[in-house]
């Protein structure tokens, strides 16, 4: 497969691909001519790093997880250590994006939004 066709089969861009060769992540065969070749195992571990990737791993865990993947000797205790400190700062996110929702709200319901200078919106904001 070219980088075109493994693009389109994994749903990763091109420069994507790319940038996980330039990396390590990947290692496709080049032919000849220099273009890229790509296996079915390449196919495999880009379609892993997309998935890992739309789960919010970053490249350094998706390093770990690949090396997880290939080695047949794994502890799965080790897989779910990763996976559980990421879930965890996940859900250290949420934590904090519903602490900015429910400051927000209350703001915009105290601003009444008119012609006046008066605004809590600004108040909080200039306060710290």
């Amino acid at each position: 497969m070219n980088i075109g066709d493994v693009a389109k089969r994994t749903g990763l861009p091109a420069k994507t691909i790319r940038y996980y060769e330039e990396i390590g992540l990947i290692r496709p065969l080049r032919d000849t001519n220099g273009y890229r070749v790509f296996r079915e195992a390449d196919f495999h571990k880009l379609a892993f790093l997309g998935r890992a990737r739309a789960l919010g791993f970053s490249i350094e865990d998706c390093r770990t997880l690949m090396a997880l993947y290939e080695d047949e000797d794994r502890a799965s205790a080790d897989v779910k250590r990763l996976a559980k400190k990421h879930l965890d700062q996940i859900e250290e996110k949420i934590a904090q994006l519903q602490s900015m929702q429910t400051t927000l709200t209350h703001l915009v319901q105290e601003c009444a939004g008119d012609n006046r200078p008066d605004c809590p919106i600004l108040k909080d904001l200039a306060s710290g």
